[in-house]
């Protein structure tokens, strides 16, 4: 690893800083899941402004953060991104920002009207996305370090647009050809991000030719994990056992964060164990987890007491420990809040995802920044920084539930299932 001082020097020099260094240094590369969108939804007049991404970016960087997650290029909030960025370092050559970028991939007949999705065959949208993608990096190579094409874009729960692992692979093997070419910068990264499972964690229905291909074509693994959606679909390491009836409220809750870390660093370790089954050995990093702090469905009071800003602070602390102690990078996701994921139900927990909330408060787990002065004289649509419940345990505390018995569990999905 390279202290502050020694990188600072790399910069001085113009040695390149390549993913490979990016992924392997979490602590002194931290990343995130970001996008800017402050309305309610994604339309041209939404799109974030450069000096609304330049806000954004200075927060995320006082924060410590060094690369960002996006989602896809044919909406102008990506390259809006990347020109913002590279305005920063023009003006503060220290400024140092990277940018993971997504490409967005659906099957055909995906979002239409049309009665069958063709898993097999690609979306029109999906090559004028990749050729998009291509430009983007010709013309941001300091910036852009890992190219990723699809999200979640080949697990079989989403129904709308999922695909089959031989769409992504073909898409990664043209890149891997323009890299060779040399159309494209020999140390960019291309990978997919996507569920455990779609890199043959889970199921073995996952399991494909066209899927140990993938993993021999890219040149790392970027999987998801999320502990928090499973507390309800997948409870049976979340709920209270019955040894731990005596415990404190407290104590109960510590008991099942700690087996929500448990719970995704083991899905992480069966995607490591599938890639070595294959023969492979190449880096495996989580380009997604995260934990929401509003819910109400299945993950708030009325369901498995999983969401609230207490739960989110710890989940977040534990899983960056952990990154740091095994050279794993994560996107945490996200940086913000975002109120257009969820548009009819703004007290959904895709919603809710953010470190900070749309009203320029910073969550718990951000608490002792302000106290240190971290966000002094910064500000996001005009408003500092501040800390939600007014910075006051006591009120935060209110809303931290202990989770539900396993008995409880059961019960519930019993009568969910009737």
């Amino acid at each position: 690893m390279i202290a502050c001082s020694d990188r600072s020097e790399m910069n001085q020099e113009n040695t390149e800083v390549t993913a490979e260094y990016i992924l392997q240094n979490p602590v002194e590369y931290p990343a995130i899941s970001y996008s800017g969108y402050r309305e309610i939804s994604r339309d041209s007049a939404n799109v974030p402004s450069i000096p609304e991404l330049k806000e954004d970016m200075k927060i995320l960087s006082a924060m410590g953060i060094k690369i960002v997650r996006t989602y896809n290029v044919y909406l102008e909030a990506v390259p809006r991104l990347l020109q913002a960025i590279r305005e920063m370092k023009e003006k503060d050559p220290d400024f140092e920002m990277y940018v993971m970028m997504g490409a967005w991939i659906d099957a055909k007949n995906a979002w239409t009207d049309e009665p069958e999705r063709i898993r097999d065959v690609d979306s029109p949208r999906n090559a004028r996305e990749i050729d998009r993608a291509v430009a983007l990096v010709q013309e941001y190579p300091d910036i852009v370090k890992i190219l990723a094409v699809g999200n979640e874009a080949m697990v079989h729960w989403q129904t709308e647009y999922y695909v089959e692992p031989g769409i992504i692979l073909r898409w990664v093997n043209h890149l891997q050809d323009l890299k060779q070419s040399g159309e494209l910068p020999e140390s960019l990264w291309i990978t997919s991000s996507d569920n455990f499972a779609s890199w043959g964690g889970g199921s073995e229905s996952y399991h494909k030719e066209d899927l140990n291909k993938l993993i021999k074509a890219v040149d790392y693994i970027s999987m998801h994990t999320y502990p928090m959606h499973d507390t309800h679909y997948n409870p049976d390491f979340w709920g209270v056992r019955a040894d731990e009836t005596d415990l404190s409220g407290m104590e109960k809750i510590e008991a099942a964060m700690q087996r929500s870390l448990d719970y995704a660093t083991s899905q992480y370790q069966s995607v490591v164990d599938y890639m070595k089954s294959q023969g492979v050995d190449k880096q495996v990093h989580i380009g997604e987890t995260g934990w929401a702090t509003v819910s109400n469905g299945h993950y708030g009071d009325e369901g498995s007491k999983a969401t609230d800003e207490f739960k989110s602070a710890r989940y977040h602390n534990m899983i960056r420990e952990w990154s740091e102690e095994n050279d794993v990078s994560v996107f945490y996701f996200e940086a913000f809040d975002e109120k257009w994921k969820d548009a009819q139900n703004q007290l959904g927990s895709e919603n809710h995802f953010g470190l900070i909330n749309l009203q320029s408060q910073a969550k718990y787990v951000l608490w002792d920044e302000v106290d240190a002065g971290v966000f002094d004289g910064l500000t996001r649509d005009g408003m500092p920084i501040t800390k939600t419940y007014d910075g006051n345990v006591d009120s935060l505390m209110q809303t931290v539930k202990v989770p539900p018995t396993n008995k409880e569990i059961q019960s519930r999905l019993n009568k969910e299932a009737q």
